[in-house]
């Protein structure tokens, strides 16, 4: 089996089992470790990256319904860690043990990218999905709003 996927905008030929978890290809065979294995389940976020633009869980989705698709995982979200998430989440010192932040991270970006000038209602609605074991859902909630006004700022 031989197919291609874009990931963070190299291609790659997948000579593996088709049914392999995204998840797998990428820590296991890419060595990529930004994404996080959390639950296994799809329930907790901390897999989180996008396909084609749009958030998925890598550890519920098999790598063959990526192929001739785009992936972009954390690492590939700003080469030098400058996206306006990852900025913010700094600024309002998010992580604690840090584990889920990734994941957390992807889904605020898919999130951001549908619903540019959120509500802290519709911020706390859309990242209800990803899980944080440490609690820092107060300073999740700033890092999405101060990053959707950097991000109105920067596109104004």
């Amino acid at each position: 089996m031989s197919n291609t996927i874009t990931i963070n905008g190299e291609t790659v030929t997948i000579e593996s089992d088709e049914s392999m978890p995204l998840l797998w290809y990428l820590r296991d065979t890419l060595s990529m470790k930004g994404t996080k294995f959390g639950c296994g389940r799809g329930l907790c976020g901390a897999c989180t990256v996008h396909v084609d633009g749009r958030a998925v869980r890598s550890c519920l989705t098999p790598v063959s319904s990526a192929f001739g698709k785009s992936v972009t995982t954390i690492e590939g979200l700003s080469e030098d860690g400058s996206h306006p998430l990852q900025l913010a989440w700094l600024k309002h010192n998010v992580p604690q043990c840090g584990y889920c932040q990734a994941g957390q991270i992807m889904a605020a970006a898919d999130f951001l990218s549908q619903n540019p000038s959120p509500t802290a209602e519709e911020i706390d609605s859309a990242m209800s999905g990803n899980i944080c074991r440490c609690g820092t859902y107060v300073r999740i909630r700033k890092a999405v709003a101060d990053a959707a006004d950097q991000m109105e700022k920067a596109d104004g």
